[in-house]
């Protein structure tokens, strides 16, 4: 099979791979339908995390079961399946405490973008959707595996519910995300900060009231202008900039919680978060803990996460998908085989 290999900085390519097999007994194949590049991915390709030598890479995926293990009872050969970025047992102290992302036995990927892939405890990861779905709805179940998820669960870590005001730091893939799960846990007040006109318009589409495309003092201004001058009840952080941390911490109001999703290049003002009562939660999602109700949510056609997809490129392109995520002309890119 052939797959994206990232060498370093501004370097990925698609090369021959060695098909996956079956290791243990509760292992799955699946043959990718589609995958894509993640903001996360980003954080290698422009050097700002090192690539110590060549490695496959993604972590996001759906597709068709080709291969199951004996142990595997919950997917079989032919399921159209969604798994999460991370796999895991469902069946840990800590998976049944609902924090899938942190199993005891989980764990990545060997690259997800790919013609195939191996998934390691397939019973814990992969859900199966109730047929084979629509073409309209694979980009949506394509962002279950990942950015939809980890958006729910900022909201879900803000403690995000009817009637509150949320403000959303992040205009990628994932902040759009927050703003459509925020809109579905009942928020009224939904601030996406965003200086990008069609992110603009797609977290509208989500449920954004209001646009603020400034950042720092004007940007705070502004937020706190929209809440009765003291800032919101729930901050969605999706960026994990020390810039954008700081801004989440400044938009909530005193004793407002601020979710946490992006992934962490900054410190936290601790102080200033002590004295006026602010919370801070989140970190990797657990996606299988989220998928059954995201699943119904999407195949009931009552969200549309897809819309973050503005670019659909073979996967032999990934370079170019690569570069036009680097570069700001797309917000998210699907891969298809």
């Amino acid at each position: 099979m052939r797959g994206a290999i990232i060498y370093g900085p501004n370097d990925v390519r698609f090369e021959e791979r060695p098909d996956p097999t079956l290791v243990e007994p509760t292992d799955a194949v699946i043959r990718t339908v589609a995958a894509c590049v993640c903001g996360s991915d980003l954080w290698r390709y422009r050097g700002l995390a090192e690539v110590a030598k060549p490695v496959p890479i993604g972590h996001e995926y759906v597709g068709i079961v080709e291969l199951v293990g004996d142990a595997v009872t919950t997917v079989k050969p032919g399921d159209f399946v969604v798994g999460g970025f991370l796999h895991s047992d469902n069946t840990c102290p800590v998976c049944r405490k609902g924090m899938h992302s942190a199993c005891q036995h989980g764990g990545g990927f060997d690259g997800c973008q790919a013609e195939k892939i191996r998934i390691p405890n397939a019973d814990g990861t992969l859900i199966a959707t109730p047929g084979q779905p629509d073409p309209d709805l694979i980009p949506s179940l394509l962002a279950l595996s990942d950015v939809m998820a980890t958006g729910w669960h900022a909201a879900v870590s803000a403690g995000v519910g009817p009637g509150m005001s949320v403000v959303v730091v992040g205009d990628g893939a994932v902040g759009l995300s927050g703003v459509l799960a925020a809109a579905q846990l009942g928020a009224t007040t939904i601030i996406a900060m965003s200086r990008h006109a069609d992110r603009q318009k797609v977290a509208t589409e989500f449920g954004a009231t209001h646009i603020v495309a400034e950042r720092g003092e004007a940007g705070l201004a502004q937020v706190r202008e929209l809440t009765e001058g003291i800032g919101a009840d729930a901050v969605l952080e999706c960026v994990g900039t020390e810039e954008a941390r700081l801004q989440a911490v400044e938009c909530a109001r005193p004793g407002g919680m601020i979710g946490l999703v992006g992934v962490p290049h900054g410190d936290l003002p601790t102080e200033q978060i002590f004295w006026a009562n602010k919370g801070s939660r989140g970190g990797p999602a657990p996606v299988r803990a989220y998928l059954p109700h995201l699943i119904d949510l999407v195949w009931s056609r009552q969200i549309d996460p897809g819309k973050v997809f503005d670019l659909t490129l073979p996967l032999s392109e990934v370079a170019e998908a690569y570069r036009a995520m680097d570069e700001r002309r797309a917000i998210k890119v699907l891969l298809q085989p």
